[in-house]
């Protein structure tokens, strides 16, 4: 993701900030313990514990009704994709037609 933006000519100095649901992926990627039961864990999490030593990538926990993804990959109630879309800054256009009248057309 980082190459890409750096394509795009948005070159940044900052480490990429993951938000992540799963607090014992973000304990793994800090303390990597080695025990029987992560005997399954692949190349990706390597990858991302490497990057997450070097300071490239920090994960940070975001509960689950939080994660803004979701609204992209699974089927919500309409509280939780109301409050999802919001947070993506994005609205119905009934919305809009309230707040601006009937200037904005179907």
């Amino acid at each position: 993701m980082k190459r890409i933006l750096e394509e795009l000519e948005h070159v940044t100095d900052n480490c990429i900030h993951i938000k992540c649901d799963n607090s014992s992926t973000i304990k793994l990627s800090k303390n990597p313990v080695l025990h029987g039961r992560r005997k399954h864990i692949d190349i990706r999490f390597h990858f991302l514990r490497n990057l997450t030593k070097e300071g490239r990538v920090t994960l940070e926990f975001c509960g689950t009704a939080n994660q803004v993804a979701d609204i992209l990959t699974k089927p919500l109630k309409s509280e939780s994709f109301m409050k999802l879309r919001s947070s993506l800054g994005m609205t119905s256009i009934t919305e809009i037609q309230e707040c601006f009248g009937n200037e904005v057309q179907k």
